[in-house]
């Protein structure tokens, strides 16, 4: 009970303020019932005083010589009314102590045994009042003093009583008082030690708390439940710092995670930009020195291996080897890194004791294998995220590498198709031409000395004339259309100066009717449809003689591209001998690097018609990825 007693602080000012409840409770029920015992006892004072007062008046009325019938009559009454009064006394509360109980009873008994028979008697005898014989009125006085004397001493016992009761009262109500004060003195420091300091420092330390500083803890240890509210603080603080700390922790681990991923996207960001704009090995090597600065090891080399894997060659390094010690790169040991299918450590031996340690990560694109990329680890242990980014680093060196090659097979296929356009182009206009000249030559050679050289020479003359002044022309129509690029407005505006070019050279009305988007077609076809378009109106210029040509483009409901190129001149002669010379075969070649093919008729009505049909490439990539999507 003492222990729950000093550990409950609610049971303590609960059990502080029942007592002063209490002690008021008992100031109030004691001022009742003394109030209640003492109800009276001014009117018992004053009876008993006005018995003294009756006793006298009652000597002062026998003494008395005036008309004694009258006087008898008052003293009946004052006997009566001093009966009444005495009698009334031992009906109040006061009376109840033994004390005054036994003295009324005694001055009761005083007035009916003594005092009233002497009246009577003295009220009966013969002598009429104030005449009795001296001696009677002496014994009767003497009675009466007596007997005052008695009422005296119980006034002044009523006295005392309620003095008492009084005092009582006092004691009770000073003690009460006392008490109280000593009470709440004792609850108000209760209330300072054990509730208002200890919520003070509480309060203090949830001021720091929310502050931000977690290490405060509160130093009151009690018991009771602002200990215990304590407790559960200091509890409640040390979680919050714990998971405050582990939060900080985890903070800085997600900061150190969003560098490192800052820092791969940086240098994977730089490395597809650089090798976006050039392939050049002074990529590689800033490539290199990127992976020491964003990842933190190397350094490093590329090296790149033949196709039995046996050999290689560096590529890029940013490595400085020491004079007489074995380098990261060993040509005997080439196949060491280069044979590796998966990112492998490899140690190189030194002289002494030590070895270099490489971590050699495959270099690789479409399952074709092109080298390592070496990184030089030292005695650190490279760690998982590292290990990623250089395997995404070593397979984008890979897709550089692949699409660099790729890029030189496709200029180097390139070209030597240009050279084949070239070469077919020659061959049917400018070849064609000094292989013309060459047999004029020949003929004007073997006239000379002869009798036919001087009517004969002149027209060979004019023929050789005519023949290079065509071969010039043609010379100077090539060089324009090897001469010839799209620009970045495309095919529609490099068509318009085409058509331009050629009525305002030829002075011939051409009709251009464009309906196709160039974004249907790659650069590859839109200078595939410039050539031949400029190859059809070069033979209605040169060999149609027509005034009116029409060029249309137009898509139909295969979505296939039309070009057609109508004139309304004398149309294409019959024997296939001639086809050649209006470069039938360079327009058939075209089509075919197209995917499609091309017809030349005459029309009904006369001239000619040029129809070139293939489906466009990028409308072609475009069906394809919708239907991977669905």
């Amino acid at each position: 009970m003492k222990t729950i007693f000093k550990n409950s602080l609610l049971l303590r000012l609960g059990l502080a303020m029942t007592l002063i409840t209490s002690l008021g409770f008992v100031s109030m029920v004691s001022s009742f019932f003394i109030a209640e015992e003492t109800q009276g006892a001014a009117g018992a004072i004053n009876s008993a005083g006005s018995l003294r007062m009756l006793s006298y008046k009652i000597v002062t009325k026998l003494n008395s010589r005036e008309n004694p019938q009258q006087s008898s009559t008052e003293i009946v009454e004052l006997i009566n009314k001093f009966d009444q009064r005495i009698r009334a006394l031992g009906h109040l509360n006061i009376i109840n102590e033994p004390v005054l109980n036994r003295v009324h009873s005694d001055i009761l008994k005083k007035w009916q045994r003594t005092i009233r028979p002497a009246i009577q008697i003295t009220l009966d005898d013969p002598y009429p009042i104030g005449e009795q014989p001296f001696n009677k009125r002496i014994l009767y006085v003497d009675i009466v003093e007596l007997f005052v004397s008695q009422i005296d001493r119980f006034v002044k016992l009523l006295e005392e009583s309620l003095e008492s009761k009084i005092q009582l009262l006092r004691l009770i109500q000073i003690s009460s008082l006392l008490l109280t004060i000593l009470v709440i003195a004792i609850i108000m420091y209760q209330v300072n030690t054990d509730v208002l300091i200890p919520l003070r420092e509480l309060l203090m330390c949830a001021r720091k708390a929310q502050q931000g500083d977690l290490s405060v803890r509160t130093r009151y240890k009690s018991g009771d439940e602002l200990g215990l509210l304590g407790d559960a603080f200091n509890l409640m603080a040390e979680d919050l710092s714990k998971m405050y700390d582990d939060l900080e922790e985890r903070v800085k681990e997600k900061t150190h995670e969003l560098e490192q991923s800052n820092h791969s996207l940086e240098l994977l960001y730089t490395m597809t930009r650089r090798f976006t704009e050039s392939s050049s090995d002074t990529n590689y090597t800033k490539l290199l020195e990127d992976i020491e600065t964003y990842i933190g090891l190397g350094p490093g080399s590329i090296c790149l291996s033949n196709e039995d894997r046996d050999s290689a060659y560096q590529l890029a390094s940013i490595r400085h080897p020491q004079a007489g010690v074995p380098d990261l790169c060993n040509p005997p040991n080439c196949e060491r890194c280069m044979s590796l299918d998966r990112a492998q450590m490899v140690e190189i031996q030194r002289p002494g004791d030590s070895s270099l340690r490489v971590k050699a990560y495959p270099i690789t694109d479409q399952g074709r294998r092109f080298g390592s990329l070496l990184i030089e680890i030292g005695d650190n242990n490279i760690k998982s995220w590292q290990a990623r980014l250089l395997e995404s680093v070593a397979s984008h060196i890979g897709i550089a590498l692949n699409s660099s090659q790729r890029t030189i097979q496709e200029r180097r296929l390139a070209l030597l198709e240009e050279r084949g356009v070239i070469a077919r182009e020659l061959h049917d206009s400018l070849a064609q031409a000094l292989t013309y000249l060459k047999i004029q030559v020949s003929r004007l050679k073997a006239l000379q000395g002869t009798d036919k050289q001087e009517t004969l020479a002149p027209a060979i003359i004019e023929e050789l004339r005519s023949g290079l002044n065509s071969a010039y022309r043609e010379l100077r129509e090539l060089l324009t259309t090897f001469r010839l690029r799209i620009d970045d407005s495309g095919l529609g505006v490099a068509l318009i100066s085409t058509i331009e070019e050629y009525a305002k050279k030829h002075l011939i009305k051409i009709e251009l009717d464009n309906q196709v988007d160039s974004h249907f077609l790659n650069e590859n076809q839109e200078i595939h449809i410039l050539h031949l378009i400029r190859e059809a109106l070069s033979n209605i210029v040169k060999h149609a003689h027509a005034d009116h040509a029409e060029v249309a483009l137009f898509l139909d409901q295969y979505s296939n591209v039309h070009v057609t190129i109508t004139d309304n001149g004398t149309g294409i002669p019959d024997a296939a001998e001639k086809l050649n010379h209006y470069g039938l075969t360079i327009m058939k070649e075209r089509a075919e690097t197209l995917n499609g093919r091309v017809d030349i008729t005459n029309n009904p009505g006369g001239g000619t018609q040029v129809a070139l049909v293939f489906p466009p490439a990028n409308l072609q990539q475009h069906n394809e990825q919708s239907a991977n999507v669905l």
